[in-house]
């Protein structure tokens, strides 16, 4: 909760303290004396300026600014004109009411909010440039183009170039989401961002920093939430027609009755008074960042975080859905889905055994996978040596035999044949001494829920649903086939998705929002530049969430679907405010300048429509139905 909150808070209360405490008087110790009715007006004003400062503070401030006729200034006009007719409880409770809607809203918007860039940790710090034989720490932005840079093991890629000596596995989760890292050998391009796992590089630039993908990742998520529109509150569209209306008729009414008929000024002027309190939009700023604030609550309980009303109420026009691959639709942990001996005398237990004893020593993912999938204890005593083959594998003694676990270039290399493996995912090799053992699947698990999901927003109305991944394209389409997704785009690094998500947003209908689920640090562009950017919060990065406009904490694809449907109701029950207190507002209008409705009709126009709009609002805090 920001600070400044935290102090309207405190003067609201105190505000609402000193009010009780009038109204308490009032009750036990009746004013009749003249000079305990000024003291009745002091405690009141005392009250009302303490709650309502900031408000008239801005009534007036928009005066000077032209911009005259805003909530701000009917709140002001409304409360003042209950003052000038004697209804001093009133006048404070009307602003007491607004002001802890205005609270409501606040907190709403502001929760968590920081800035997309400060979490953006991928900004290289230094960049280790190779100089006259000596290497130099210099700032990324000095290097030019063609110099050459070393990066070593643990090390970020600070630039993007050409690799022209070394080997080595790239951790490139920070720009394409993906577990798997990615092998480099010489003649191959790097891009900057990535962080070298198992090798030193020597690494000739093609780009200078402003252009490298680091620095065109960190400019989208700082710029693309720029291009998203803020949608007005209502309360300020509606004022800017029914707050002229309603002065200018009072207005009227005051004058207008006594100058043609004669006489009866302080009757018309009384009418008028009680027309001003009447409109005052009570109900609706009160119940409308309510029914929002309902909502917000309710999404919170089913593990939802919306940051904001808009937000809320954009979702309720979803009509199209893109989502990332791994860490959103799948687990983003690599598993071993397969064994496959190829070799006559090799059970599927002998060739998982000698992959995990080979790959005991190394960190990499796969050998997590592969050590999981085993599942026994590992005797370190069987294990003479191993050696890692950067961007390759792992050679090993085990018992005495040499072993090797890698892709089809180690084998190659190595002069054995490796099976062509027609399935989808990452395929992980087996050899022992000169006979090629056979081959082990490892891929990434669909998450429990992934089909349902898709399902759901099939059933709910969702017009395209789209898949984006920077995954390879078999593994994709797998993937998207057993889901049941139609759209799918592979192989695409941050800014692709991003211009992936220009096309479709062009594609949808007027109207029509576009929904972009994510979990990596590489997604965070994307998710600010669509309507409604969901991050999965659980697994996510830092960036994805702060980028993120809604935010599912549990990690689950149905909880999409989830929070639409909640968005809806929310909405449902905002209209149903709108309706009802601008129906009933109306009403009363009219009988108080007929002279129907005295001034007790006006509180309960004012206050009354605004307790039960409330009590409407409170509906939207039991989050979802289903």
């Amino acid at each position: 909760m920001s600070k400044k909150l935290v102090k309207r808070i405190r003067r609201v209360s105190a505000g609402a303290v000193v009010y009780l405490a009038a109204v308490l008087l009032s009750l036990f110790f009746p004013y009749s004396e003249a000079r305990a009715v000024s003291l009745e007006l002091l405690v009141y004003l005392a009250a009302y300026f303490i709650i309502g400062g900031d408000v008239v503070r801005n009534a007036v401030k928009n005066l000077g600014n032209r911009r005259i006729l805003d909530e701000n200034f009917l709140m002001m006009t409304a409360t003042a004109g209950a003052f000038l007719v004697g209804e001093y409880q009133e006048a404070v409770a009307v602003m007491l009411f607004y002001q802890v809607g205005e609270c409501f809203q606040s907190y709403a918007v502001n929760r968590s909010r920081k800035s997309i860039s400060d979490l953006m940790d991928i900004r290289p710090d230094y960049a280790c440039v190779v100089r006259e034989g000596e290497t130099q720490a210099v700032d990324p932005e000095e290097v030019a183009v063609g110099e050459t840079i070393l990066v070593k093991p643990g090390e970020r890629i600070p630039l993007d170039g050409v690799v022209i000596r070394g080997r080595s596995s790239l951790d490139t989760m920070a720009l394409t989401g993906e577990s798997l890292p990615r092998d480099v050998a010489e003649g191959e391009d790097v891009v900057s961002g990535c962080v070298s796992l198992s090798g030193v590089l020597e690494i000739r630039t093609t780009k200078k920093y402003e252009e490298s993908t680091v620095a065109r990742i960190l400019d989208l998520v700082e710029n693309a939430g720029s291009k998203k529109s803020e949608a007005e509150h209502f309360i300020t569209r509606f004022s800017r027609y029914y707050t002229p209306i309603v002065v200018a008729c009072a207005v009227l009414l005051a004058l207008l009755p006594p100058l043609l008929l004669g006489g009866g000024w302080t009757e018309w002027v009384y009418r008028a008074l009680s027309f001003l309190v009447i409109s005052c939009p009570c109900a609706l700023v009160i119940s409308i960042p309510l029914s929002f604030f309902g909502g917000l609550g309710g999404a919170g309980k089913e593990g939802i975080l919306v940051k904001g009303s808009n937000y809320l109420e954009a979702l309720a026009a979803t009509e199209v859905v893109v989502m990332d691959k791994t860490g959103t639709l799948t687990q983003g942990t690599f598993k071993v889905m397969g064994v496959f001996p190829r070799k006559e005398g090799v059970t599927e237990e002998e060739l998982l055994r000698t992959a995990a004893y080979a790959e005991s020593c190394s960190n990499h993912p796969i050998s997590g996978s592969l050590l999981a999938a085993y599942g026994k204890e590992i005797d370190g005593s069987r294990l003479q040596e191993a050696e890692e083959a950067a961007g390759e594998g792992v050679c090993a003694t085990l018992d005495g035999k040499q072993v090797y676990v890698g892709n089809d270039k180690l084998m190659k290399r190595l002069g054995l044949a490796p099976a062509d493996a027609e399935e989808a995912g990452t395929i992980v090799h087996v050899g022992r001494g000169k006979e090629y053992l056979g081959y082990i699947l490892i891929a990434d698990e669909i998450k429990s829920d992934a089909k349902a999901a898709v399902e759901a927003l099939k059933a709910g109305g969702i017009k395209k649903i789209v898949m984006l991944t920077g995954d390879r394209r078999e593994a994709a389409e797998q993937v998207a086939e057993g889901l049941g997704i139609s759209q799918v785009y592979a192989g695409l690094m941050p800014g692709d998705k991003v211009e992936r998500v220009e096309q479709l947003l062009a594609e949808r209908s007027p109207g029509g929002k576009l929904v972009f689920v994510g979990d990596g640090m590489n997604d965070a562009p994307v998710l600010a530049r669509a309507d409604i950017g969901i991050a999965m919060g659980g697994l996510g990065s830092d960036a994805a969430i702060e980028a993120a406009d809604v935010v599912i904490m549990t990690d689950e694809p149905s909880k999409i679907m989830k929070a639409v449907r909640i968005s809806k109701r929310t909405l449902a029950i905002v209209k149903q405010n709108i309706v009802f207190a601008i129906g009933i507002k109306v009403l009363v209008l009219l009988l108080a300048a007929l002279g129907a409705a005295s001034m007790w009709a006006a509180v309960f126009a004012d206050v009354g429509v605004a307790v039960i709009a409330i009590l409407n609002a409170m509906r939207a805090m039991r989050g979802s139905r289903e």
